[in-house]
């Protein structure tokens, strides 16, 4: 036990990152909180209508959409711990601008529509920054860990934040819980400050005048060429635009399908979040860079999965469902991202990991006023099914391609235990 352990959180023991993950841990908790709220608060404010939650949640990403690329290019140029603290910092004041507003009680709907906007500005800068900042702080031995273990840090702010969001709303309305997330943004700057430089695993960067030759075309051009990165990109973009809106249509679901309040829903996302944690858990033990198959068939699992919440006729069955949904949708992020972050260059890895928070992210924009529109017309049920069934013939249709692609063939094996393994098609008998 104690190996395993030691194993599971081996990234810990490096000072840096042991600050790093503590910061987004507190920031997190908050962060999920204020999502609950902004969710409560928008139905609050809109007479329930899953259409403006679609277009907040779609504000909150479109500067994704808009400007990540460009962000990218400039973790490969400048110093990826003061363009953290920078975002940080803009993240922590709107906070607070946005936590006043609601405690006065001024707050109006489009105030909630233009903080959402503001928030998805810092957020653009500092998650592809963030993704790229992990290899400086452990290496790249350590790296699957470290990715795991900070989605493991994202999760468990996921099981924390909705719930004391929820028992907190029902006790003292939203605007404290406005309040403590606007606190708890300031964690991570004073993580970065503590930090020290020189323990930083810089030693593989590009030098200083290749970096500010840093084009964004470049990193473009440079996926173009890698099909190992194309795959796992394109189906985070498909099952991102489609079947990661949760915090949309869970909100949809507890509030107009089982009619019920604001812990219900707290209950949804932390049922979603536990699976998620022990997914991302699952996922610290890898070492070495995970297969194509591992990233197509979690998608299978977690597109099959999202399709039956959909199609849950009842609210304990809805909970019972998330669990394992959570756990397969962590999984197939994680499996992606190891994929691609231990396949990239270290002189491309800002531009690449934009690239990654764009599909990732920035689908939002596009997918949360569909799946809104979907869900305040043909229910929100129908709108989490109907966008797993999509994302389950695309994963589909990818092992197709990839099986075709390197001409291989998926069989059934019995012994030792049932499984599944892809193995290289049997050449044809020649002819006489």
């Amino acid at each position: 036990m104690r190996a395993t352990l030691n194993t599971t959180f081996q990234s810990l023991q490096v000072r840096n990152y042991r600050i790093f993950a503590t910061g987004q841990l507190i920031k997190l908790i908050g962060v999920w909180m204020m999502f609950i709220a902004q969710d409560w608060l928008v139905l609050q404010l809109s007479d329930d209508s899953a259409t403006a939650l679609g277009v907040v949640v779609a504000l909150q990403f479109t500067p994704v959409l808009l400007f990540t690329l460009f962000f990218g290019r400039l973790a490969d140029r400048y110093d990826k711990r003061l363009l953290l603290f920078v975002a940080n910092a803009i993240w922590c004041v709107l906070a607070l601008v946005m936590s006043g507003l609601v405690l006065t009680g001024v707050v109006q709907l489009w105030h909630v529509f233009v903080f959402a906007g503001l928030l998805g500005v810092g957020n653009a800068l500092e998650t592809p920054v963030r993704q790229a900042f992990v290899s400086e702080l452990v290496g790249t031995p350590l790296l699957p860990n470290a990715l795991a273990l900070s989605s493991a840090t994202f999760n468990t702010a996921r099981i924390v934040g909705p719930a004391v969001a929820g028992l907190a709303i029902a006790a003292f309305d939203v605007g404290p819980v406005f309040l403590i997330s606007a606190v708890s943004s300031a964690a991570p700057l004073v993580g970065l400050v503590r930090m020290r430089a020189g323990e930083l695993h810089r030693a593989g960067l590009p030098p200083r005048a290749e970096r500010d030759a840093a084009r964004v075309v470049d990193g473009l051009r440079y996926v173009a060429r890698r099909p190992d990165l194309l795959l796992p990109m394109g189906l985070m973009a498909v099952l991102g635009l489609l079947l990661f809106n949760f915090q949309l249509t869970l909100a949809a679901l507890a509030k107009t399908v089982f009619n019920t309040g604001a812990a219900t829903f707290g209950l949804f996302t932390t049922a979603l979040a536990v699976g998620a944690l022990a997914g991302a858990l699952a996922a610290s033990g890898r070492r070495d860079r995970p297969s194509v198959y591992v990233v197509i068939g979690s998608a299978l699992v977690f597109a099959g999965l999202g399709t039956l919440v959909g199609l849950a006729p009842t609210y304990w069955l809805v909970v019972v469902l998330l669990v394992p949904t959570g756990f397969f949708m962590v999984y197939f992020a994680q499996a992606s991202n190891q994929r691609v972050q231990l396949g990239v260059d270290a002189a491309f890895r800002g531009r690449v990991m934009s690239l990654w928070v764009l599909v990732f992210l920035g689908t939002n924009p596009v997918g949360a006023p569909m799946i809104g529109w979907v869900a305040e017309h043909l229910g929100a049920g129908t709108s989490i099914w109907l966008g797993g069934l999509v994302s389950f013939l695309t994963a589909a249709g990818a092992l197709m391609w990839q099986l075709r692609r390197t001409r291989s063939r998926v069989r059934l094996c019995w012994s030792p235990l049932p499984r599944l393994s892809v193995r290289p098609a049997e050449p044809s008998p020649a002819r006489p």
